[in-house]
């Protein structure tokens, strides 16, 4: 992978153990087990998804194997009281599943496993076809890199496309993923004060970020110091001035 990972196909897991609609209740917990996984895709011939099971569709068979639940469990838990009852992948499931696109932002699909409240997504194309899964434990990946890998990358793509001259004298300095930008340049109309919108990231090409130049006293361009660091979300980094 060349730079920070930005969208679902960058991080997501490709090779995906996946059942079909009759695969027996006990062959799906014999799978989860050897691959050491908690869910799977349930998908048709061609590889379409249909739907997942997860552990918390398995465990209603656990639950109620030795209780009789009264009238009022029985109407507030009716799909859990179906789902003790199931013997296939097809009566487990849960349909349709909640997937993403491999095109999705990071931050797109953080935000869907918030609201939906769950660990993971199925990844399909725009024929609902599988192309993985997708974790939260794959979406945090991109904080694990080094500091000379990110500065590296702040050299590469943000100095180098702000400051393309020769031997420029924009510094980058990276600790503990937090990036600072300190120097000085001769032309002020190569000196952006970027203000990121709330949401988006400071990355030089997006739109939504606004630049100004300010001029030291000696007449050459000043560049402050600025921390450039990754969004909690996303992953990208972000870029706010130093007032003063």
């Amino acid at each position: 992978m060349h730079g920070t990972p930005h969208i679902v196909g960058d991080v997501m897991t490709r090779t995906v153990a996946t059942v079909g609609r009759g695969t027996a209740f006990k062959e799906i917990i014999q799978l989860m087990r050897d691959r050491r996984i908690s869910a799977v895709p349930v998908v048709e011939e061609g590889g379409r998804v249909v739907g997942i099971v997860s552990e918390a569709d398995l465990l209603p068979k656990e639950e109620f194997r030795d209780s009789d639940p009264d009238r009022y469990t029985q109407l507030r838990r009716l799909a859990d009281l179906s789902k003790a009852g199931a013997v296939t992948a097809e009566e487990l499931m849960t349909s349709p599943a909640l997937t993403v696109r491999p095109d999705a932002t990071l931050a797109q699909a953080a935000r869907t496993m918030a609201r939906a409240k769950v660990k993971r997504l199925v990844v399909v194309d725009a024929g609902g076809m599988l192309e993985g899964v997708v974790s939260r434990a794959d979406l945090l990946k991109v904080f694990l890199r080094a500091d000379e890998e990110i500065a590296e990358e702040v050299r590469r793509e943000v100095v180098a496309y702000l400051f393309p001259s020769p031997g420029s004298a924009v510094r980058v300095a990276v600790r503990d993923g937090v990036v600072l930008l300190g120097g000085r340049v001769r032309d002020t109309s190569l000196v952006p004060v970027h203000e990121a919108r709330p949401g988006r990231s400071a990355d030089a090409r997006d739109p939504a970020v606004e630049a100004q130049p300010r001029r030291a006293p000696s007449g050459r361009a000043a560049l402050p110091a600025h921390p450039l660091a990754p969004d909690p979300v996303s992953g990208r980094l972000r870029l706010t001035p130093l007032v003063g």
